[in-house]
């Protein structure tokens, strides 16, 4: 007889990067990916994005443990921290990206001098793309692409595929984009050995079995390049993509630490859940424990209020 075969059980995760404490902005993102996931009847996964040795710092990597716990989001499993995944992240670079990669000698100075001299230089924001919310950036000029830099001494840049991606955000519609038209050939590994975001996150990803990622609209100019690097390491690619609309403060800037966003106080938990439950649009939920409060959010979970949105204002 064959041997039945079933489809991967739904996976989430959040992935904060600990550069600070837990803010509403972040909350929010936190509660929404975990209320979705739970609703599917699937996994949240925790994990800790701190590859960026200079700005991530355990103290705010144990706040934002305590800030989850007190709040009821417990994760399954053991959280897992990408600064002890290095070997793995440049296992990958050696084998199955290697084709990809280049070294770089070409440091940000250099380039703003390059970019100064050739005004007909193309940015994201002259590149056709449905998507309409990428940051204004220049694109590696690729300089160094057939110099055979050595690899290990300077900056490793990953060469992105030349042709539109498409994939349907369960918020934000269906998006296409062409990764080295919008982004270009980037770095994912500084000529310090630091890994950059966009490859442990992609790797992980794939290697944590993730099917589903619901996460801020900011990184939503990234996910063309996600999936081109989980296909070229030949990792199972997402099957469902959601991007929360940005949360922005009174002056209309989004809430973030750069932002100097307030960390959030978890002294009364359940009124946190509630301020980020009607944030989110979703359904009054009564007050009561955490554990409670997130029950019957998941219950009741919908996307459907906060679909087209890009931006969700914080009340006066």
């Amino acid at each position: 007889m064959p041997t039945q075969t079933s489809a991967l059980p739904p996976v989430g995760r959040f992935a904060p990067s600990p550069t600070g404490e837990l803010h509403l902005g972040s909350l929010t993102t936190a509660l929404a990916s975990f209320c979705h996931i739970k609703s599917l009847g699937g996994k949240w996964l925790l994990r800790i994005e701190d590859t960026d040795t200079e700005r991530c710092d355990r103290q705010f990597t144990e706040q934002i443990l305590i800030d989850l716990e007190m709040l009821g989001l417990h994760w399954d499993g053991d959280a897992i921290y990408q600064s002890e995944r290095l070997d793995i992240y440049n296992d990958y670079l050696s084998s199955s990206l290697y084709p990809l990669t280049y070294g770089c000698l070409c440091s940000r100075k250099n380039l703003e001098q390059y970019w100064a001299q050739n005004s007909t230089h193309k940015d994201v924001n002259s590149v056709q793309s449905t998507n309409q919310i990428l940051p204004n950036r220049q694109r590696y000029p690729r300089r160094c692409v057939a110099a055979n830099h050595d690899r290990q001494q300077h900056k490793l840049r990953i060469q992105l595929p030349d042709y539109q991606i498409g994939f349907n955000d369960g918020i934000q519609g269906m998006q296409w984009d062409n990764p080295q038209q919008t982004l270009g050939d980037m770095v994912v590994r500084r000529q310090d050995g630091m890994i950059n975001y966009i490859l442990a996150a992609s790797l992980d990803d794939g290697l944590q079995n993730v099917t589903h990622i619901m996460r801020g609209l900011d990184i939503l100019p990234m996910t063309t390049a996600q999936i081109s690097i989980m296909q070229a390491a030949g990792l199972p690619t997402i099957d469902h993509w959601y991007h929360l609309p940005l949360i922005n403060n009174a002056d209309g800037q989004k809430l973030s630490k750069q932002n100097l966003a307030q960390p959030i106080d978890t002294t009364d938990p359940s009124q946190l859940i509630a301020e980020a439950l009607t944030l989110l649009q979703q359904a009054v939920v009564d007050m009561d424990t955490p554990e409670n409060m997130l029950k019957q959010a998941i219950a009741q979970w919908s996307n459907e209020p906060l679909q087209g949105k890009q931006q969700l204002n914080l009340p006066d």
